[in-house]
Parts: structure tokens; C-alpha cells; sequence
């Protein structure tokens, strides 16, 4: 469980620094970005 928990944290304060820093598209696929290799890494790939 804390193992899931760490990638989760670490995505939410990059987002959080993306959100401030990005504009436009770039912060949407950053946005993105983030989650998908959050995801991936909690549920171990993509379903």
C-alpha cells in the first residue's frame, strides 16, 4: 500500500508545479504526462 501511495504524492506535487509554471497546450500534455506514468506505475501497465 505505501508503495502505491509515494508515485501518487510525487505526482500531485508535480502537477501542482506544472499548474504554476506551464501555459497552453504544454501544461496539458505535461498534465497528462504526469498521470499517465503515475498510473502506470501504481497498476503496474496499461489495462
Amino acid at each position: 500500500m505505501t508503495d502505491q501511495i509515494i508515485p501518487i504524492v510525487i505526482a500531485l506535487i508535480l502537477v501542482v508545479i506544472a499548474w504554476k509554471v506551464l501555459k497552453g497546450i504544454v501544461k496539458t500534455v505535461a498534465l497528462v504526462a504526469i498521470l499517465a506514468l503515475a498510473a502506470v506505475f501504481v497498476f503496474g501497465g496499461f489495462a
